[in-house]
């Protein structure tokens, strides 16, 4: 049995955020028409700290057509210190047919691409239109292809980018608008601050490791869109209560931020919000079951946890175009009969 090997490398010539915002669009769309499997993600903690080991399994599409796979992965939040990925794992993708596995490919890449391309989906259904500026909050490996998420959906001239470390010389955050600059053609200023990143920006992106908020909903303009990346876990948060309570709250997946996101569990235990402030899910949004922001001057927030259907979708993708390319390396691993 013949299993393809994809290197990060592989899958950032394969995937660019562009397309794969629409490989994202075809995934929710699938979901909210019901024909997809998708089992909460299980989570195994190592120790007492935030390190986590997770297993996310899917099925997107029906049929002959159905993509199977699941993300393996290790989730060390602390690695932001270090020269590793703070997800580090596997996609794997199997044949529906005969159970073969097809392919698989490196997780960190495949993550940080498909869940900028998801916030760039989101954006595009739920921002402004005239929306030109963009607020980062946060310099790690998700920082710049959101940046190319937002420009492929939006006219944006100018973006800010604030990190905890961003006033230090030679910073992650300064590395990112040197590199923004050069590849994207706009003005980009690093801030001193996560206040003044956001305080003039139409769209704000948090993709930080933080447990505490880095967004306060008193800094929000009027019409702002939000996509809130970062947290994952049920006590974590990156934005406080006062921007979630404000906003129109859109979610990846409605019974993953009730059992996941600490962004909205947190507020609705402070019985700020109820379960009805969530609006809708994203695939609603794609299939157009919901119309999106309300007006004009609505501060829009989409929290993305991150879905198995993401992964798997972008694996089938990258698969096939490796096919049609030669990319990748070969490798029997068995699986058939003597």
């Amino acid at each position: 049995m013949t299993t393809l090997v994809l290197t990060d490398r592989d899958v950032h010539a394969l995937l660019p955020v562009r397309e794969c915002i629409e490989v994202m669009a075809g995934a929710f769309s699938a979901l909210a028409r019901g024909d997809a499997v998708l089992p909460l993600r299980t989570v195994v903690r190592v120790g007492d700290g935030p390190n986590a080991f997770a297993s996310m399994p899917a099925v997107v599409g029906s049929g002959s057509a159905a993509s199977l796979g699941a993300k393996v992965i290790t989730v060390f939040p602390g690695n932001d210190a270090t020269p590793f990925d703070s997800h580090i794992g596997v996609v794997l993708l199997f044949d529906v047919e005969l159970g073969r596995l097809l392919a698989l490919a490196d997780a960190s890449s495949i993550t940080a691409i498909r869940t900028a391309a998801v916030s760039g989906l989101a954006t595009r259904l739920l921002a402004r239109e005239d929306a030109e500026s963009v607020a980062i909050l946060g310099a790690g490996v998700l920082a710049m292809p959101h940046l190319e998420a937002m420009c492929a959906v939006r006219p944006i001239r100018r973006a800010t980018i604030w990190s905890p470390s961003a006033a230090q010389p030679g910073s992650r955050a300064s590395v990112l608008a040197e590199a923004a600059r050069n590849a994207l053609g706009m003005s980009v200023q690093v801030c001193d601050s996560a206040e003044s990143a956001v305080r003039t920006a139409d769209i704000v992106c948090t993709v930080t490791a933080s447990r505490t908020p880095v967004l306060h909903g008193d800094w929000l303009r009027e019409g702002t869109h939000v996509n809130a990346v970062g947290a994952s876990l049920p006590t974590a948060r990156e934005l406080d209560s006062a921007a979630v309570q404000r906003a129109e709250f859109f979610a990846d997946r409605r019974e993953s931020v009730l059992a996941e996101s600490g962004d909205f569990l947190i507020p609705l235990s402070e019985g700020v919000v109820d379960e009805r402030h969530l609006r809708a899910e994203l695939g609603e949004l794609v299939t157009g079951a919901h119309p999106g922001r309300s007006s004009r001057s609505t501060v829009t927030v989409f929290k993305s946890l991150g879905l198995a259907i993401e992964d798997v979708a972008a694996l089938r993708f990258i698969h096939a175009r490796a096919i049609e390319t030669g990319r990748g390396l070969s490798i029997e691993l068995g699986g058939m009969r003597a």
